[in-house]
């Protein structure tokens, strides 16, 4: 199944949602962004911001499932929100 970019979007502020109350996480993606709070704020809307905070989600396995187990959704749907992203086509070198 293929998510248009607004139920993207949606993945994305579900994610931004539960990273803000995430205080072991939430210090480690601003330090990893140099984001602040007020960044997270103003570019919540912004599509591009909700997908590298999805790539950010991503790189780890346990945060997926930390994530999808609390927003009540599948293993593979932030992968599948990302892709349909700005930057989150998948490349095909041949």
């Amino acid at each position: 199944m293929q998510f248009s970019a607004d139920q993207a979007e949606v993945i994305g502020l579900k994610a931004l949602a539960w990273l803000m109350t995430n205080d072991e996480l939430l210090p480690v993606f601003m330090g990893a962004t140099g984001a602040a709070e007020a960044d997270l704020r103003e570019n919540a809307g912004d599509p591009e911001f909700l997908g590298s905070l999805l790539d950010f989600l991503t790189m780890d396995d346990a945060w997926v499932v930390q994530f999808c187990d609390q927003a009540g959704l599948d293993y593979e749907v932030p992968m599948r929100a990302r892709m349909a992203l700005p930057g989150g086509a998948q490349v095909h070198w041949t």
